[in-house]
């Protein structure tokens, strides 16, 4: 978790007095001089220079606040952010009552990755001052960046009636506002905002809130209006998922062919160019771009789901399908949809090209994947299959009265059951699941449903896990 809070800088004193230790004698003047150089090195971006300086004296003078507070920003500046926190420390037991000294001390406890230490270090840093802007925005500022909405709206809250003008603490509050559905709160914040700065980025928020409060027209004004400002990777997303949500097919498609062009590494805008072309019904370029986004990150899960619905309808790319899903499982041998997907690459997908399958491998794998997780009904639904096509009824039935008994709604495991059931003789049984089957049939409607869900639930996962950090406008 990365934490946008600044350092203070509180040494300002050019007339500062440094107690010597005791016995000790020092030179004042001297000492001052090296300090405000090194002070001057800080704030210049000469950090090795600072340091250099600073050292020494805080050995010479190790109880002196100001000293190891300004050491303590140099090396948290230089990334030594162990070495930060000794001197960050050292330096609020020096000045307990110092809020600024606390909030260095917990930003860097948050870079270190001690959240608790960090957050008791922030709400002190407010108990000493209340009705500081910058002691409630921090705090604020830490819940949001911790994933705790709620908790982060009434410091946000304060700020803001503290310094209505300030921007960063705006838009952190609309945001926490939209991700805690108090959609109007957050367009009135947004709106406020853009009287100071018509950023990309609150038109970005403003098609959040919209497409959050069921103005689909609106959201893709918003967004549209974000990515022409800022044709970022996550603005052209944002725009191409909204239309894709809808269905609104042919502009999702140019939107992502435009912005895989723009930005060929990022394997979400690949993703989402596979779902448009899959869902428009061009399976073959469907799955090349579905090829393209398992091959940016090998590892990812998403792209193999998508995969696995598109290349079924594209059969010429089965030995390229086959050595990604291949690959997914040597990289994820305990993954069992990786596994998964792998048995049905070699089962369905060399079916047409290919009389020599291997069902033993098939069963083998299908086998390990509802081993790893015997929850997983599509696995047991296609080793009932399987058992199907070698004549194997008293295998086939009790998986596919498993993958029923974990999703009745699977429309193919009814029929297949009540075909297995006819085959044993079981004819009152057999009519029940082919009703059953005929009703689910009739409902198929709801595959399309299906279907969204399962884009929305790929956009809403993407955006929280993007190729490229969200950009703030400065």
């Amino acid at each position: 978790m990365t934490f946008p809070i600044r350092l203070f800088l509180l040494l300002f004193c050019p007339g500062i007095v440094f107690a010597p230790a005791i016995g000790a004698a020092i030179d004042q003047q001297k000492v001052a001089e090296e300090f405000q150089s090194a002070l001057s090195h800080y704030q210049s971006g000469q950090l090795d220079r600072a340091a250099a300086a600073l050292e020494p004296l805080a050995r010479e003078l190790p109880r002196n606040f100001d000293i190891h507070e300004l050491l303590g920003m140099v090396y948290s500046a230089q990334g030594r952010k162990q070495d930060a926190n000794e001197h960050l420390q050292q330096a609020v037991r020096l000045n307990p009552n110092s809020a600024a000294a606390r909030t260095n001390l917990a930003t860097n406890l948050v870079e270190i990755g001690k959240f608790p230490l960090a957050e008791m270090q922030f709400k002190h840093a407010l108990t000493l001052d209340p009705r500081g802007y910058d002691t409630n925005h921090n705090l604020g500022e830490f819940y949001v960046a911790a994933g705790k909405i709620p908790l982060s709206l009434p410091y946000l809250q304060a700020a803001q009636k503290i310094k209505p003008d300030a921007y960063d603490n705006g838009y952190d509050l609309a945001l926490a506002y939209v991700e805690t559905n108090r959609n109007a709160e957050a367009e009135r914040v947004v709106n406020a905002l853009r009287e100071q700065k018509d950023a990309a980025e609150l038109h970005s928020l403003l098609g959040e809130i919209q497409e959050k409060s069921g103005n689909f027209v609106a959201a893709v004004h918003e967004y549209e209006t974000a990515a022409h400002m800022n044709p970022s990777e996550s603005n052209l997303f944002d725009w191409g998922s909204e239309l894709l949500l809808h269905r609104t097919l042919d502009p999702a498609v140019e939107i992502f062919q435009q912005a895989t062009y723009r930005y060929p590494q990022s394997q979400r805008l690949a993703i989402g160019l596979g779902m448009a072309l899959y869902s428009r019904g061009n399976y073959d370029n469907a799955v090349k771009a579905l090829i393209k986004a398992a091959d940016l990150n090998p590892s990812d899960p998403r792209c193999y789901y998508f995969l696995s619905k598109a290349y079924d309808s594209s059969p010429g790319q089965a030995d390229e399908v086959l050595q990604r899903f291949h690959r997914f499982a040597e990289l994820q041998p305990r993954n069992a949809r990786a596994l998964y997907y792998y048995a049905m690459s070699l089962w369905k997908g060399r079916r047409a090209q290919d009389a020599s399958v291997d069902f033993q491998q098939i069963e083998t794998l299908l086998k390990k994947s509802i081993d790893l997780d015997s929850s997983f009904p599509e696995a047991h639904l296609q080793l009932g299959n399987l058992y199907s096509e070698q004549k194997k009824d008293a295998l086939a039935v009790p998986q596919y009265e498993r993958a029923l008994a974990l999703n009745t709604d699977l429309a193919d495991a009814h029929y297949r059951l009540g075909q297995a059931y006819v085959r044993t003789g079981k004819k009152e049984q057999a009519q029940q699941q082919l009703e059953i089957y005929q009703r689910l049939r009739a409902q198929h409607m709801a595959e399309l449903d299906k279907q969204r869900s399962e884009i929305r639930q790929f956009v809403y996962s993407a955006k929280g896990t993007q190729n490229a950090p969200a950009e703030r406008n400065p």
